[in-house]
């Protein structure tokens, strides 16, 4: 039952986003598969037929020879038109059903904590997105059509052979359903272990490979390279094992299926000899049942791949199932903020954690008001503006709040031309836009001297500008961005003295009609805002207003330059 609640989100996205397609590519190699067994048995009853007939000269002129070969051409045409058919409306409806996935998983990682989710498990969310969506594909095209096309091959079969004699096709629709989904079903059985020890080694192998291309310079300081790959080493050989384990199963499916394949054969000779002996089957009809049984096999055999990857499939489906939620993301309980910010009762909590680090916190700051939160390491001011970025979900309390941009110490630049990384913030802006946020936030002397100008293109991280330089870039992306809300969490820190104060004036050349919320330590930060609110273990313990003696000696009390 519980196996059975975890695949129905991914199962129902799967075979609901695109059903009429889906089942019409099912119906269409069910059709491929009956026409080329029809096209096999007809061919051998005409080929028989035709030679009994020539023995005589009078059943010679009277057999008819145009209507046969007219069925067998239509066969094969239809035969050949079926497959082309179907490999397009299958592979278009797989391809359409794993779109809508991939939106869904989407719209589930889309709650708050995403932005730090994907920070901390980069390489495992985009191996969902990619391999694990993937491994859905193989359920429908590997295992679902060829299940549905074997079971209408073993239907034909028992009919054809049943209206000959119906012991007989009964008894081999039985004998196919059982050799045929008996050998499918142990072979899935048998290759779930080793197909989900390949699927997880290959994704740390993925990423452990990451980690030491991105991390050696700092493992061989730190003496782990040979640590790593040594790691590396065992992620491969297990990943070899289960190669090898698979291979064996493929060769010992093959097998089955041959020896399945084989026995139908015998067993079918052996009955239409002792039918045509008792002169209740004749030998064209004979021939029939023969090459339908010698065919029959062949749709199950197609099986054996979707069998071999069954388990990486069902470790995929469970893997995704917990973000493929058909209802939309669950709102934060929250109010129309205007252009302030107020949390009433707000609890917060870590990700994935319900050990509260924030207690009760109200705070209301008016639209354009300037506030900084001042306090120790730990006290839970970086929580707090994570709260009114909605990248962290309440425990419990109501926030409302507006359009928010959030400013740290640490930039985010991408592997992408200077323009692009602007855009993220508006990707509508013009370039005079983009020159005109650059010019605000300082840079555009210096981008102007870059040969490519807008089109220079940075390498992974920022690759190609200094700290400074990014920080201006982080700065003109947060005045291109349309927001009334600035959180700033140390956006200062590891600037020297003077690009700081400079960065600080920029920020306050723009901030009218802004709200600010600061997070910092540092006295230079501190004095752009109006009010000092001290938060100690989750709490606000302290409101001091620009003007007043309790203002000066917070601030005072912060480090200096």
């Amino acid at each position: 039952m519980k196996n059975s609640l975890i695949l129905n989100p991914v199962l129902r996205q799967l075979l609901l986003a695109q059903p009429g397609k889906l089942i019409g590519g099912a119906m269409l190699a069910a059709l491929t598969v009956v026409a080329g067994m029809a096209l096999l048995g007809l061919s051998g009853w005409f080929i028989t037929a035709t030679s009994v007939a020539g023995l005589h000269a009078s059943t010679a002129i009277v057999f008819d020879v145009f209507g046969p070969s007219a069925g067998i051409r239509l066969l094969a045409i239809g035969r050949t038109g079926s497959r082309y058919a179907e490999r397009l409306v299958t592979h278009d409806a797989t391809f359409a059903a794993l779109a809508s996935i991939r939106v869904q998983l989407f719209r589930g990682w889309s709650r708050p904590e995403a932005a730090s989710r994907l920070l901390r498990q980069p390489a495992r969310l985009l191996f969902r997105l990619t391999a694990d969506i993937d491994a859905l594909e193989a359920l429908y095209l590997r295992l679902l059509v060829p299940a549905f096309s074997a079971l209408c091959a073993a239907l034909l079969a028992g009919v054809a052979l049943g209206v000959m004699q119906w012991q007989l096709g009964l008894g081999l629709a039985v004998w196919l359903l059982a050799a045929g989904g008996g050998i499918g079903w142990l072979v899935a059985r048998r290759a779930r272990r080793p197909a989900i020890v390949r699927t997880r080694a290959i994704e740390k192998l993925r990423s452990s490979t990451i980690d030491l291309v991105a991390g050696q310079t700092d493992l061989v300081m730190a003496g782990r390279i040979d640590a790593q790959c040594a790691a590396l080493a065992q992620i491969d050989r297990s990943l070899a094992q289960a190669d090898i384990a698979l291979l064996r199963l493929d060769t010992a499916a093959g097998a089955a299926y041959g020896v399945a394949g084989s026995v139908t054969l015998a067993g079918v000779l052996l009955a239409v000899a002792a039918l045509v002996q008792q002169q209740a089957l004749d030998v064209p009809l004979a021939a029939l049942a023969l090459l339908i049984a010698l065919t029959a096999v062949e749709p199950f055999a197609g099986l054996r791949r979707g069998a071999l990857e069954a388990g990486r499939m069902l470790l995929a489906m469970r893997r995704l199932a917990p973000r493929l939620d058909s209802q939309q993301p669950a709102p934060l309980p929250s109010a129309d903020g205007g252009t302030g910010l107020r949390l009433d009762a707000v609890s917060a909590a870590h990700a994935g954690s319900r050990a509260a680090i924030l207690h009760g916190i109200s705070l209301h700051v008016a639209g354009g008001e300037r506030v900084a939160l001042i306090g120790p390491s730990g006290a839970g001011k970086s929580t707090l503006l994570a709260i009114a970025a909605r990248e962290l979900a309440p425990l419990s309390g109501t926030v409302a709040a507006p359009r928010a941009c959030l400013f740290t110490q640490k930039t985010e630049l991408f592997q992408d031309s200077l323009r692009d990384n602007l855009r993220l913030a508006d990707p509508a802006a013009s370039d005079a836009r983009l020159w005109e946020a650059l010019q605000a936030a300082g840079l555009d002397d210096e981008v102007r001297a870059f040969a490519g100008g807008l089109d220079t293109m940075l390498g992974e991280g920022g690759l190609g500008l200094s700290g400074g330089q990014a920080r201006r870039l982080a700065l003109a992306r947060l005045f291109l961005h349309e927001s009334t809300l600035w959180l700033l969490d140390e956006a200062t820190e590891a600037l020297n003295a003077q690009t700081a104060l400079d960065v600080l004036q920029r920020l306050r050349a723009r901030r009218d009609g802004r709200t600010l919320l600061i997070a910092t330590h540092l006295r230079r930060e501190a004095a752009l805002a109006d009010r000092l609110l001290s938060v100690r273990d989750g709490r606000i313990v302290g409101d001091a207003r620009r003007g007043t003696p309790a203002f000066e000696t917070a601030l005072a009390g912060l480090r200096g330059d």
